[in-house]
């Protein structure tokens, strides 16, 4: 249940709020290349195989550990996919839900809908016994960390999943998910360089807040204000970039370093760098070279965790196989601050929200949509 009430902070609403810029742009490349896995892969039994064995496998909605016998079923729409990105630092520290979003297809499966849950949504999350977790009111990141954790153990991210899953279930109203998948950022760079790099359009020459030229971190500043030494700069016009360079430059954000409108012109950016990795994955260049092709899929495979509650992640690309990017709508729902008095706790979501989650229950998202176009996210 939300509490409080958005206040006047002067910060302008968004559904990205408390995500990391990389951590969206690393979940919607996964769905990406779970699709590019059946467009391609159809008849290549050997690539197949390898993606199929590269990708990490566990029970992420408690399925098996409630007794239920895997089966595998012809995959039909309609069709709800939970996608959880994270960034594991220590293998002891308990995992937080970095960036929470929801792949809905609807019953032609020719299209698909895909939304974001701010990590900073301020949610009921509801008891866990096998966690020991009595439930409470909190920010939806943080379902992931109380779901984990194993008295004597180190934190189970599938447990952690479980949870969170349970929460975005009473958020959306979506009775139950048909697959679900973790997708770990630290490998994503991976993904890019095996890629052989993008190219990408830079609208204006952009310092680097974070790296200098040979791609190494610039050292903090001694008196704790920030950053010190040489930066990678990007200038105007097409590049090709390498993993750390496009990764990079899509997370600058101050006017200092060239991005004078700020948190706007870093979503810009990645929104053209999404389309840009995309179409780059999809060339003729990955697709019809078996040698890159095979590095592409196997990186991503190690970047990923999936459950598709009896069918396979290829068994999944295979049935999304007539989905292209230019079919996925990215849709954006508005929400603004809670505070308790003074004291900011999380984000809400505005009026109209309810409504859109009552369309996609309904398969009614494309009535909603014209009569709502302020939900469609397009990119640039």
């Amino acid at each position: 249940m939300l509490v409080g009430k958005a206040g006047k902070s002067g910060r302008k609403s968004s559904i990205w709020r408390g995500v990391p810029r990389w951590a969206r742009i690393c979940t919607v490349f996964g769905t990406v290349l779970t699709m590019l896995s059946g467009a391609v892969l159809v008849g290549t039994e050997v690539l197949m195989a390898r993606y199929e064995g590269a990708v990490g496998k566990a029970d992420l909605f408690g399925d098996q550990a409630a007794g239920a016998q895997a089966r595998k079923s012809d995959i039909k729409g309609p069709l709800n996919i939970l996608l959880v990105g994270i960034d594991p630092r220590t293998p002891t520290a308990a995992p937080l839900a970095d960036s929470v979003m929801v792949l809905h297809v609807p019953a032609s499966m020719d299209r698909a809908y895909l939304f974001s849950l701010p990590r900073d949504l301020y949610v009921d999350i509801p008891a866990f016994p096998k966690s020991n977790f009595n439930g409470t009111t909190d920010k939806l990141n943080a379902a992931m960390s109380f779901g984990s954790r194993v008295p004597g153990e180190n934190p189970d991210a599938a447990r952690g999943f479980e949870l969170l899953a349970t929460t975005v279930q009473k958020v959306t109203g979506i009775k139950r998910f048909d697959g679900g998948a973790i997708i770990n950022f630290t490998g994503f760079q991976k993904i890019v360089d095996a890629m052989g790099g993008v190219d990408l359009y830079i609208e204006r020459d952009v310092k680097s807040e974070h790296k200098q030229p040979d791609g190494k971190p610039r050292p903090g500043n001694t008196r704790g204000e920030g950053y010190v030494g040489p930066q990678a700069i990007y200038k105007k016009g097409t590049h090709h970039l390498s993993g750390w360079q496009a990764l990079d430059y899509v997370r600058q954000r101050y006017p200092k370093n060239g991005v004078p409108d700020a948190d706007y012109g870093r979503q810009r950016h990645q929104q053209q760098f999404v389309k840009a990795m995309v179409g780059q994955a999809f060339s003729a260049d990955v697709v019809a070279n078996p040698l890159k092709l095979d590095k592409v899929l196997r990186a991503a495979g190690q970047s990923l965790i999936f459950n598709g509650r009896g069918n396979s992640v290829v068994d999944f690309g295979i049935a999304l196989k007539n989905i292209r990017p230019n079919t996925i709508q990215m849709i954006k729902l508005p929400g603004g601050p809670v505070f308790e008095g003074s004291k900011y706790k999380g984000e809400q979501f505005q009026s109209g929200v309810p409504d859109f989650f009552d369309a996609l229950h309904n398969e009614q998202l494309d009535p909603f949509l014209l009569e709502h176009p302020e939900f469609q996210n397009k990119a640039k």
